[in-house]
């Protein structure tokens, strides 16, 4: 789709009041379009106020709208730690999740307002253009799409951002190209990421990010501090004896978490389109809420189970950074992971300390198979030693087997 095919419908832009949403704006409306914008409060921890936003939209000549979606996007979130969803190098999914939660919220908005075009900025290098195009497609497929930087005459038009500043300087918006940025970042409840510039070579170390969120290890505080909560089937209801909803969970785990230097990732991850991508990660709330969660899912889960939860876990994960949260195998995969998460409740005390998560204890796991008497190396009333005799009695049968049919193969080093 291109500018010209954009007459005589309504477009409903998805901005975040930077110097790409007013050129794009500013851009449609000169060229007759009826334009409306949106931004989602993701509760960003990097927006003071996400009003602003309105301020710097207005000049452009159409009304902007802020959705909110902070609740969206916090249970959002606690799908994500239910299912243990992490992607590439422990990167947590926070702008794949964003994405879902953001096109879904915009849309119902659009429709209200009688939009018949989505418009969004991200560029044509990345995935984020096919998330905004896959959710758009999945859930409003009479909903057109249009992608300003897939545009060549927007393209032509806008080599830069100096061309940009031009544009809008011309018309009376008053903009700034900035000095050049050595990363670029994506925020939402969820995490940060940094990517692009200077983080693009892998000689630039991960620490000249200067995190948001929280601290880096080395200068969190030099004693530990204890940290305990409560889950029931899989979901964070109380925090250090507070019973909390999802929102208010997770913005204190990410102070807390945050502070103590929780939850930094460097990723070299595989993108949609066939690139890796490398990105620096904070998420300090998201990883200490799922290190929590682990205890008690490696207390419930046996063998079998946990044999099963993983190549789900997976499965999610990447069906989240592929822009496919809404999509039937998504859905039945989080169905089968949520049966497990009916036994997933018990209590959680950790350490932290310098980016580490220390196991301290778990309580009331009421679904728990440990057994201390069975495990136990002392004497005990578990389980009785004798009667193992008769289990390594039948596994030798197939171990002979093979043996005696010639199908053990010792590997030899050259």
């Amino acid at each position: 789709m291109r500018l010209a095919d954009l007459k005589g419908r309504k477009a409903g832009i998805c901005v975040s009041g930077g110097l790409d949403s007013r050129t794009v704006a500013k851009t449609l409306v000169d060229s007759g379009v009826d334009v409306v914008c949106f931004t989602a409060d993701l509760a960003q921890p990097d927006e003071t106020d996400i009003n602003a936003v309105v301020e710097k939209m207005a000049p452009c000549g159409a009304p902007t709208f802020v959705v909110d979606l902070k609740r969206e996007m916090a249970e959002a979130c606690f799908e994500v730690i239910t299912c243990q969803a992490m992607y590439d190098g422990g990167y947590w999914n926070s702008t794949g999740i964003a994405r879902a939660v953001t096109v879904k919220g915009l849309l119902a908005a659009m429709k209200a307002k009688g939009c018949s075009v989505l418009v969004h900025g991200a560029t044509g290098r990345g995935n984020d253009q096919m998330r905004f195009e896959r959710y758009t497609n999945v859930l409003a497929p009479a909903m057109k799409v249009y992608a300003p930087w897939r545009d060549p005459d927007l393209l032509k038009q806008f080599p830069g951002r100096l061309e940009m500043v031009e544009f809008l300087r011309k018309a009376g918006i008053e903009a700034f190209p900035g000095g050049k940025k050595r990363y670029s970042t994506d925020a939402n409840l969820a995490g940060l990421s940094h990517e692009a510039e200077d983080l693009e070579s892998l000689e630039t170390p991960a620490m000249i990010v200067t995190p948001t969120m929280g601290v880096w290890p080395a200068d969190a505080p030099d004693i530990e501090e204890i940290f305990e909560v409560r889950f029931e089937k899989g979901r964070a209801v109380e925090i250090n004896g507070e019973t909390l909803s999802p929102l208010d969970v997770m913005q204190l785990a990410n102070q807390i978490g945050g502070r103590n230097g929780i939850g930094f990732k460097n990723a070299l991850e595989n993108r949609i389109i066939g690139t890796k991508s490398r990105g620096v990660y904070e998420a300090p709330g998201m990883e200490l809420l799922s290190r929590c969660l682990e205890c008690v899912y490696q207390a419930t889960l046996d063998r079998r189970a946990l044999a099963l939860f993983k190549p789900l876990s997976s499965l999610v994960a990447n069906q989240i950074y592929d822009g496919r949260y809404y999509d039937p195998v998504t859905t039945a995969a989080m169905a089968g992971i949520h049966v497990f998460a009916q036994h997933a409740s018990g209590r959680v005390k950790v350490g932290l300390y310098k980016g580490n998560v220390l196991f301290h204890s778990l309580t009331e796991c009421a679904a728990s198979l440990y057994n201390e008497a069975d495990s136990s190396m002392e004497a005990s009333d578990g389980l009785n030693p004798v009667s193992s005799q008769g289990f390594a009695e039948i596994q030798s049968v197939e171990a002979r087997s093979l043996a005696f049919a010639g199908q053990i193969r010792l590997l030899e080093r050259p």
